[in-house]
């Protein structure tokens, strides 16, 4: 497998100097609001989505995505997926809009007020996964997930994978259907139904979750540092062939894969005040 770049500090930043005991406090800036002029949409192919689509851009306006303020996505859980994507590293918040079918990941849909809650929304920024994953043929693929690196069994034979963390193997055998690598973005999605935990949106952890696992029966999986380097090795990989996907992304036949957070990445999800991504988490922890 391919070394993890390494990565080198900056140089060190000397600390500010601690106001005089009794000095009058400086008083916070205030941030500016949120230029929301320009707005740009994309919809899900849903009759519903892009009906919607066409009515909000007739209301508001619409420019192209690269010159717009705030991408406004209507659809599923699956289009702000694909938009978390396609506007990686750009810098250009999206606020998502549910017409789809379970939308955690969206706000409620409304045609009313639009601007006005794109000035107040809350802005959560989403690192990714970085997956390099190695075929049986030796070539290399690269991908980025905000949800879940997923590994899977592609025939009736269990997988076998061996586990290292950090460089040290933690787990020399086991054998599943497979096994994934969550963000706490993406906690709540195939890892929960997983039986995975769910994380905080802001924990500084990632959620290695087995999926159906028969040896050892007993293991439920782990908690990792957000900054965890996993490697997955599968092993009798001609007898049991496993795929890997990350988030859309799927690579047959792997020999194995590596993983970890990409710090060179990042998204800028909005949600409606009062209904933050933390929120959101919290709540479905009490669900039943």
């Amino acid at each position: 497998m391919t070394d993890w770049p390494e990565t080198t500090d900056g140089p060190e930043t000397p600390p500010a100097a601690l106001p005089a005991e009794g000095a009058p406090q400086p008083e916070a800036a205030a941030a500016p609001p949120r230029a929301v002029e320009r707005l740009a949409f994309m919809s899900s192919k849903a009759e519903g989505a892009k009906a919607a689509r066409a009515r909000l851009a007739g209301r508001y306006g619409e420019v192209p995505p690269e010159e717009a303020d705030v991408v406004v996505a209507l659809g599923g859980d699956g289009l702000m997926l694909e938009a978390l994507h396609l506007f990686r590293n750009t810098g250009t918040p999206i606020y998502g809009m549910n017409r789809g079918s379970v939308g955690f990941l969206m706000n409620e849909f409304s045609e009313d007020g639009l601007r006005e809650r794109l000035r107040t929304a809350e802005k959560t920024a989403l690192r990714p996964l970085i997956m390099r994953a190695v075929d049986e043929a030796g070539g290399q693929r690269v991908a980025h997930a905000f949800n879940e690196v997923a590994l899977m069994r592609e025939t009736n034979q269990a997988a076998k994978l061996r586990i290292t963390v950090d460089g040290r193997v933690r787990l020399e055998e086991l054998i599943c259907d497979g096994i994934l690598v969550a963000t706490p973005a993406g906690s709540t999605a195939y890892n929960l139904s997983a039986h995975g935990p769910i994380l905080p949106i802001d924990a500084q952890l990632l959620a290695l979750t087995p999926i159906s696992a028969f040896r050892p029966r007993r293991w439920r999986g782990a908690l990792l540092p957000i900054h965890a380097h996993v490697r997955i090795d599968v092993l009798e990989r001609e007898r049991r062939p496993v795929a890997a996907a990350a988030d859309h992304l799927e690579i047959r036949s792997i020999a194995g894969v590596e993983i970890a957070v990409d710090d060179s990445s990042e998204s800028v999800v909005l949600f409606d005040a009062g209904h933050s991504w933390e929120e959101r988490n919290l709540a479905e922890q009490f669900r039943f």
